[in-house]
C-alpha cells in the first residue's frame, strides 16, 4: 500500500468570495498553504481570493485518477461539486 505521501488527492475548496475551487495535489496540507499565501505558489485564480477553505477532499491511488475526477468534477454545476465529493468521501469510509 502506498503512503500517505505517494497517494493524491482531489479537493474542493471555498474563496472568500463563495466560489468554488477543484483542484489536486499530492500534499494537500503544503497546498492549501500555497492558496493561502503562507507558502510561495498556489492557483492565479485564489491569490485575489484569499481565505481559501478546504470544503472536501477525496483520495485516490494516483495522478490519473486524480485528474479524471478533476475533469469530472469542474463540468459540475456548483452545486453538484460539492455533494459528488461528499459523496466520495462517505463511499471512502464504509
Amino acid at each position: 500500500m502506498k503512503t500517505n505521501q505517494e497517494r493524491w488527492y482531489i479537493y474542493l475548496a471555498e474563496c472568500k468570495d463563495k466560489s468554488l475551487y477543484c483542484g489536486i495535489t499530492n500534499n494537500i496540507v503544503k497546498r492549501f498553504w500555497q492558496h493561502n499565501g503562507i507558502k510561495a505558489g498556489g492557483a492565479k485564480y485564489t491569490k485575489g481570493r484569499r481565505p481559501v477553505t478546504l470544503l472536501a477532499y477525496h483520495s485516490v491511488a494516483d495522478k490519473s485518477q486524480a485528474l479524471l475526477l478533476e475533469i469530472t468534477l469542474k463540468k459540475l454545476p456548483k452545486q453538484k461539486k460539492l455533494a459528488f465529493l461528499l459523496g466520495l468521501q462517505q463511499q471512502a469510509q464504509l
